[in-house]
């Protein structure tokens, strides 16, 4: 036999090593560790996922969570996972894009050390407030922020949070100056709006709803890019006065530096067709998560740009974390 021959039968196998690889995969149970506590919107984003994999290929999948380290705990393990696919990782925006610009000592680093996959869904944060606020409109609010300067304050689940992140920007745009009432959760600080302690917070809609609804929050605006179909007479930001005014917190996959890319390639196929699948997308919708479709390359540019929003708001906020 030829050496061109050879080389030509060698090239051929080289190639369609990673085509059968991908069409094998998964050929084993596959864990996903889960940045937060069971429970919450990623741990239901991580367990749909989860399930729509298994359905697809038969495979379990065991969901992992391991809270703690505003997500570090969980992600750090993903990073120094074996890169065969066995082992990912999902996690939300705070733990990937907002860390790394926190916190001084991170254990690995979030945009080198993982693969991002792609995303399962979004959802917006919205500004609400007790309902004894006089305030109809954002712009009311304003108004009244502004009558009443130190005066007025928000509840956000800690320091350097997305909230209390987002409130940051808020006071920047709008010229307020509101005071940060911090709480050792979402549910603490939620409960401090409703009771009168705190006036303002912000939000994902999901387990709040029914406040709105009994007229015990009043929600003031959409920190969405549209408003949202199961809120359609909430105005967004934008419509009201604060141009690209968005803060969204997505769910995502993740995967180990080195992993395959045909093994990156078939799990972000599975996560698009996670939005057409009709009973995921009860799922998600029925704790108000939109889904997002995107592909590896596209998830990862939106990544770095989220990487470099939330690092510039950090950076003119001031905050760090030791």
């Amino acid at each position: 036999m030829s050496f061109i021959r050879v080389l030509a039968i060698l090239i051929v196998a080289v190639l369609a090593a990673p085509i059968a690889f991908a069409q094998s995969y998964p050929s084993k149970p596959l864990k996903i560790i889960v940045s937060t506590s069971a429970g919450g919107v990623t741990d239901i984003a991580a367990r749909i996922l989860g399930a729509h994999i298994t359905g697809r290929t038969g495979q379990p999948v065991v969901i992992d969570n391991r809270p703690g380290a505003s997500g570090n705990i969980a992600m750090d393990a993903v990073a120094k996972a074996p890169p065969d696919g066995a082992t990912l990782g999902v996690a939300n925006t705070g733990n990937i894009v907002i860390n790394p610009a926190l916190m001084r000592h991170m254990p690995y680093d979030p945009l080198n050390d993982l693969v991002p996959v792609g995303p399962i869904g979004t959802v917006p944060l919205f500004l609400v407030a007790n309902s004894n606020v006089p305030a109809v409109t954002l712009a009311d609010f304003i108004t009244y922020a502004k009558a009443h300067p130190d005066a007025v304050s928000y509840a956000a689940a800690g320091v350097g949070t997305t909230p209390d992140l987002t409130a940051h920007e808020f006071n920047r745009r709008a010229g307020l100056k509101l005071v940060l009432v911090p709480f050792r959760g979402t549910a603490p600080a939620v409960a401090a709006v409703l009771g009168g302690d705190v006036q303002v917070t912000f939000v994902s809609m999901g387990p709040h709803i029914e406040f709105v609804r009994q007229g015990k929050l009043r929600i003031l605006a959409a920190a969405a890019r549209e408003r949202v179909p199961y809120l359609p007479d909430v105005p967004t930001f934008t419509e009201q006065g604060f141009p690209g005014f968005e803060t969204s917190t997505w769910f995502a996959l993740f995967a180990p530096r080195g992993t395959p890319s045909a093994i990156v390639d078939q799990l972000n196929a599975y996560l698009r067709e996670l939005a057409l699948d009709p009973d995921a997308g009860k799922r998600l919708a029925a704790n108000f998560v939109d889904p997002l479709v995107m592909t590896a390359p596209e998830f990862a540019e939106l990544v770095k740009t989220d990487a470099d929003k939330w690092g510039r708001i950090v950076r003119e906020a001031g905050i760090s974390i030791d």
